[in-house]
């Protein structure tokens, strides 16, 4: 993998655009990208090229408003599936590899380069990555701290870790058996099951793990190998940070928690 001075790339990094906080987007420009992508969502089973390359240009762009252009940059995509975020970013100027342990994601035409590893023990040096992004995992790992330390270790000092994961108890918290997780796993695997007449894709305990937003945040505050930017809602037009601060309504109306973590100083 290339690498380059840390130092003028932390620099790049911490002078981006919104270092700190991302710019405040016009409400109606944020509306209709929020808009978007739930129409993309719904598609997803027909379209999904549409959808993941839509939501893959939606993320770098919030990655792009915490550090700045992402142009010649190396990002570690942790758990990117099919690759259309490694894509997008390469698209941008970055240097991306794509890291997924699960062959069966990578779908027929995954990206060049890409290496089959478990996200707990990547195959890269300490402090290798400008940007490590890590989209919708936390929730399928059994160890959520131990995955983080691991994106923090390849992570350089002062870059940028972005991190999102679907809550259990948001409305999308079991995923293709939502909404009727709220009545309980069990349950709704079941009524999956007679439905579609097929077997889910997610057990939970298994694949599919209850992650919930104020523990997490909790952990993250406590760790001293990473600072947190950001917690905010990943899909909402508005109120994206506000939703999160209030306890037992965030675990419901954030639908899915962005993380935005920067590495500290060895």
């Amino acid at each position: 993998m290339p690498s380059r001075r840390a130092g003028a790339v932390v620099s790049r990094l911490r002078a981006g655009r919104g270092s700190s906080r991302s710019s405040p987007r016009p409400l109606a420009e944020s509306l209709h990208r929020s808009f978007a992508l739930f129409r993309a969502f719904l598609r997803e089973q027909e379209d999904p090229d549409g959808c993941y390359a839509l939501l893959a240009r939606h993320s770098a762009d919030q990655v792009e408003a915490y550090a700045g252009a992402v142009a010649g940059c190396t990002v570690v995509d942790v758990g990117g599936g099919g690759g259309y975020f490694t894509a997008e970013f390469r698209r941008r100027g970055a240097q991306a590899y794509l890291f997924e342990p699960d062959v069966r994601e990578l779908g027929e035409k995954p990206p060049a380069g890409v290496v089959v590893a478990d996200g707990y023990l990547l195959p890269l040096a300490d402090g290798v990555a400008d940007v490590t992004f890590s989209s919708n995992v936390l929730e399928h790992v059994a160890d959520p701290q131990t995955f983080l330390s691991e994106l923090a270790r390849v992570t350089r000092p002062g870059g940028l870790i972005y991190v999102s994961f679907t809550n259990w108890l948001s409305p999308w918290g079991g995923h293709e058996w939502a909404p009727w997780h709220y009545l309980g796993a069990e349950r709704a695997r079941a009524r999956y099951r007679r439905r579609t007449g097929r077997q889910p894709k997610h057990t939970l305990g298994e694949n599919l793990f209850a992650v919930h937003i104020g523990p997490t945040l909790r952990q993250v505050r406590a760790r001293d190998d990473v600072t947190l930017v950001s917690a905010r809602s990943r899909y909402w037009p508005f109120l994206t940070e506000a939703i999160v601060k209030v306890p037992g309504l965030r675990e419901v109306a954030t639908w899915n928690l962005l993380l935005i973590l920067r590495r500290c100083s060895a």
